[in-house]
């Protein structure tokens, strides 16, 4: 598939078929995630892929937070039919020791010195390669997060230690009919002249 294809045409998919996705495609997932850039080449990420029934049901019980809504519950129903699950975590630990390296310049670990924590920056990045990718290979997913409330639950339940934050989670598999319903089809795409300044900022 044409790269211009992947950009325009991925969307948040959130109901799957019953079909699964081979191991050799998750493979290329999680090889191309590792492709992304990262600040100091720290590479301070890892994937949790679940691909077994019982670690994708062991996930939701762990992370669905108690008396979900049915909003909420509509949701979940389409996505807990996602036949893979990638769980990218990032670690800060890992990117403050490596800006303390000399090559860096920097003498400390001070969390301040960073404007943004590039460690999920940098996660989400390697995201956003497993979702074009996953539309290269013909299939669909979707990207969420792990309520705050929940992430407890999530490291007793995968023995995460607390050094590893998840950042969010990528569902993967072959689109049901229906499934890429969401927010786009409520809200319009904005513009570029609403969202692209050029050369200085302009009032909108």
């Amino acid at each position: 598939m044409e790269f211009q294809d992947v950009v325009r045409r991925r969307r948040m998919v959130r109901r799957f078929t019953d079909e699964p996705v081979p191991a050799e495609i998750v493979d290329r997932l999680l090889r191309n995630a590792v492709r992304a850039p990262n600040a100091g080449f720290t590479q301070g990420w890892s994937f949790l892929a679940l691909t077994e029934p019982q670690d994708r049901e062991r996930f939701w019980t762990a992370t669905t937070p108690a008396g979900s809504g049915r909003e909420l519950s509509t949701w979940l129903a389409g996505m807990r039919t996602a036949p893979v699950l990638v769980v990218v975590l990032c670690s800060k630990d890992a990117y403050l020791d490596r800006y303390a390296r000399p090559d860096k310049g920097w003498t400390d670990r001070d969390e301040a010195r960073w404007p943004v924590p590039y460690w999920h920056v940098d996660a989400g990045m390697a995201s956003l390669l497993m979702l074009q990718t996953a539309l290269d290979e013909g299939l669909g997913a979707c990207f969420f997060g792990i309520g705050a409330g929940e992430v407890p639950r999530f490291r007793e339940a995968f023995g995460v230690p607390d050094e590893w934050a998840p950042t969010g989670v990528v569902a993967v598999g072959h689109p049901a009919d229906g499934g890429a319903a969401g927010s786009p089809s409520r809200r319009r795409r904005k513009p570029l002249e609403e969202v692209v300044h050029r050369g200085r900022w302009t009032p909108r």
